[in-house]
């Protein structure tokens, strides 16, 4: 899946791909899986993850990456790999790019998603439930982009995140209010989105 997205703040020094990791053991059993704890030595991807990744690349269609940059999670960690082993390319780990802690909620079933999605648009700045904010979230992963921006120039990154990471990332590109990432057409598993 490919998707386009033109920054509202204006040009850029470098490209950038953000890429959703491919579908995960979490995803497969309906699990909320958000921290370090359980997140970096287990929940890799699923039989279909790798299939999606076997599939895109065999048919990449965007910009060749010059670095990558990926949560250390497990399964952006695979999906990373399988995409750098290809391009024959170096990992960075980046823990900025980590999952949304969803608190309370953690090792749940992800049916309660919802529930932090509509606290989110009353007030994205919100913690209940011990969740990580919108807010929160916004600021590390915009982080990221400007730390790359004050030390590289004319490269193409791909970042490897998770869903609500970047849901919330590119809403808050287009300078919009961050209850309203859930608005946004969500990103599957395994789908990269070009800023440029």
């Amino acid at each position: 899946m490919s998707n386009r997205f033109h920054l509202a703040s204006g040009s850029r020094h470098n490209r950038y791909l953000l890429m959703r990791h491919g579908h995960s053991e979490a995803n497969e059993r309906h699990l909320i899986i958000s921290t370090p704890a359980r997140g970096l030595s287990a929940f890799g991807l699923s039989h279909r993850g790798e299939a999606q990744l076997q599939a895109l690349l065999a048919d990449w269609r965007w910009p060749t990456p010059t670095r990558i940059l990926h949560s250390d999670f497990l399964r952006t960690t695979e999906t990373a790999t399988r995409v750098a082993t290809h391009f024959g390319l170096a990992l960075q780990p980046e823990p900025r790019l980590r999952e949304r802690a969803f608190g309370d909620f953690e090792g749940g079933p992800d049916s309660h998603y919802p529930d932090v999605w509509a606290l989110d648009a009353h007030d994205p700045a919100h913690r209940e439930h011990g969740v990580e904010s919108a807010a929160s979230v916004a600021a590390r992963m915009q982080g990221v982009i400007a730390s790359l921006e004050q030390s590289l120039r004319q490269e193409t990154v791909l970042l490897v995140s998770h869903g609500d990471p970047l849901q919330i990332l590119l809403t808050a590109l287009e300078g919009r209010p961050l209850g309203e990432h859930r608005a946004r057409d969500a990103l599957l598993p395994a789908s990269i989105t070009l800023l440029d």
